[in-house]
């Protein structure tokens, strides 16, 4: 069972969320060659001051 952990930064909407669940199941369907119910997604959102860039936050940034 494959098992995908994605980390976004917060503040996309769930119709994105949900997008990306279903786009990555896509391709490890077809990569890995597995059904649907077999793969696992799980999305992980951090807050932009706590992901840096270059020694600054994704807030400070305006990300």
């Amino acid at each position: 069972m494959p098992i995908i952990i994605a980390h976004i930064l917060e503040g996309r909407p769930k119709e994105l969320k949900a997008a990306l669940i279903r786009n990555i199941t896509e391709a490890v369907v077809s990569t890995l060659d597995v059904q649907a119910d077999q793969v696992r997604v799980i999305i992980n959102e951090m807050q932009k001051d706590q992901y840096g860039i270059g020694g600054r936050t994704a807030e400070e940034m305006g990300r």
